[in-house]
């Protein structure tokens, strides 16, 4: 959690998984831009195989990546925002946004941020660290990360879960990293820049109630159509 929150179980209930596909079609429109063949597009590319790894419909997909390449003549503009402030408990969080529309937005995460604390551009970011984030799995038995990451030039690596694992890069080594790991024996399932905190807050400081109160805070967060990605400063 202190690379990049993720709800619990969200993939299981139906309207996350509507959220989910949601995020993901304005990841695949803003890789669109640059371009609707993923043989030529390795961040297309990168997002379509995450829309499929959740089953997004195929229909879906195509639509998305024929809008954002401006093949249907709609206009399509995003504009990305980043909240800061604090959880409940004095949690660093980074809420990053893709909104097409700032003056609905704002509001919202003011509302959102009220069991917390919205702070101004600067008063959280000081202290996370922008980096290339990179989720893989091995692609080969004996594969090891710490190898891997040494090999490809990622600074730094962490065990997720289900055998993945998060291999952190400087954030202008991000696509390098990407493109060098599969020859490492792992299989990149995911590739993104985002927010590590520097100092995150120990889990063992807070009770399991004051743990809640930070998963439900984050969680109402998620639940909103313009939030893309949530950054929380909460060690594992």
């Amino acid at each position: 959690m202190g690379a990049q929150w993720k709800a619990k179980g969200k993939e299981l209930a139906a309207n996350a998984r509507g959220r989910l596909f949601g995020k993901l079609a304005k990841d695949i429109m803003i890789a669109a831009r640059n371009g609707a063949d993923p043989a030529a597009n390795a961040r297309l590319r990168l997002v379509i195989e995450q829309a499929r790894k959740v089953s997004m419909p195929k229909d879906t997909l195509d639509r998305a990546i024929k809008k954002g390449a401006g093949l249907t003549g709609e206009s399509v503009h995003f504009d990305h925002v980043i909240y800061e402030g604090f959880a409940p408990h004095r949690v660093p969080v980074m809420v990053e946004c893709l909104t097409d529309n700032v003056n609905r937005t704002a509001p919202e995460m003011r509302v959102l941020f009220r069991k917390g604390q919205l702070g101004t551009s600067g008063s959280v970011s000081w202290d996370f660290d922008h980096v290339g984030m990179i989720e893989a799995e091995p692609s080969a038995a004996g594969a090891d990360a710490e190898l891997a990451a040494i090999e490809a030039g990622a600074q730094d690596f962490e065990a997720g879960e289900e055998g993945l694992t998060m291999f952190l890069t400087d954030a202008a080594d991000l696509d390098l990293v990407s493109r060098a790991l599969p020859a490492q024996g792992f299989n990149v399932l995911s590739a993104k820049l985002g927010y590590k905190a520097k100092n995150p807050v120990d889990p063992a400081s807070l009770s399991a109630e004051q743990l809640e109160e930070v998963e439900a805070f984050l969680a109402a967060i998620d639940e909103n159509d313009d939030v893309q990605n949530i950054f929380a400063g909460l060690g594992n």
